[in-house]
């Protein structure tokens, strides 16, 4: 697995056409190329989801995981990684005004009908290489 020390990771539905915009931001947004991306699908997502009690085989969450261990899941990861990334992820911060029960009552709508929504993507079919050097097997 990668070192935690070296580098945050997003781990996100590998799947699902949203998270796969939102690789394709944290990739134009991460100017530093320290934020890694693990999709659920993949080794590393699945055990990061299973060390964090989560179930990778149904993947309605999202977690951000700090270089120092640190772990943020669904919008509060997304709201992280905004602020983190900087840019127009700034913007996610404003879901701040929201009540913490009413920021995870959204997410998980959204995450429930995220490929009824968005429909689906396959993450590492996207063509940018600089991209897939972000994905963790």
């Amino acid at each position: 697995m990668m070192n935690q020390a070296t580098h945050a990771i997003a781990v996100m539905d590998g799947t699902c056409a949203l998270c796969a915009f939102g690789a394709k931001m944290v990739h134009r947004l991460d100017k530093s190329g320290t934020i890694k991306i693990a999709p659920i699908q993949g080794e590393t997502g699945t055990a990061l989801m299973m060390e964090h009690g989560l179930d990778p085989l149904d993947p309605d969450s999202w977690l951000f995981i700090e270089e120092d261990g640190s772990v943020t899941r669904d919008l509060e990861a997304v709201i992280r990684l905004g602020r983190r990334t900087g840019g127009i992820g700034w913007f996610l911060v404003w879901l701040k005004i929201f009540p913490k029960s009413a920021r995870d009552w959204m997410y998980a709508r959204v995450a429930r009908n995220r490929y009824t929504m968005f429909g689906r993507a396959e993450m590492c079919d996207i063509p940018d290489e600089g991209l897939k050097a972000r994905l963790l097997p």
